[in-house]
């Protein structure tokens, strides 16, 4: 009987320290568990408090835009009062105080930049001294101005005017 008492007992150890490595084994993933959530848990009040710091920029960022827009619409429209309301004024004085002049002015030259155009200057020779009135000395000078143009518009591009409209003396197509 003391063999099997002696069994028994190595039995019981057995069994208790296959209890307690379990419990071990438990508590160690009991303790992963938790850490992974606190984890879990840090990275979100992270990620929320990014979210939060973004949109409080953006809210930041919205009412600078408002109060912006409304000093430049009370400036605007202590300037058009000044004016007398004469919107055409208000316009002009932007664009002066813009620069926007002086900037069309550079495009317009770049754009122009290394072009060599043929200027030419006509006229019917009468400088409106020829004593005719009316429409028709209107229409005469338009008449008159139709050969040099042409004339200039075919040296500048090689383009031809239609047959239609007649011919140019001195042109050869």
């Amino acid at each position: 009987m003391v063999i099997q008492i002696a069994l028994v007992q190595e039995a019981n150890w057995e069994l208790y320290k296959k209890q307690k490595a379990a419990e071990a084994i438990l508590y160690e993933k009991q303790k992963a568990a938790e850490a992974e959530k606190a984890s879990a848990d840090a990275k979100f009040y992270a990620c929320q408090q990014a979210s939060n710091s973004a949109l409080y920029a953006k809210k930041k960022e919205a009412e600078g835009i408002t109060a912006l827009a409304q000093a430049e619409g009370f400036y605007l429209n202590t300037l058009l009062k000044q004016l007398g309301g004469n919107y055409t004024a208000l316009r002009d004085y932007m664009m002066i105080n813009k620069d926007i002049y002086q900037e069309i002015a550079r495009i317009n030259a770049q754009a122009v930049n290394g072009l060599q155009p043929k200027i030419t200057v006509w006229s019917n020779g009468k400088g409106g001294e020829d004593g005719s009135n009316g429409a028709m000395k209107d229409v005469a000078g338009v008449y008159s101005m139709l050969p040099p143009l042409l004339k200039t518009v075919h040296e500048q591009t090689g383009m031809l005017p239609p047959t239609w409209l007649g011919t140019l003396s001195d042109v050869t197509p």
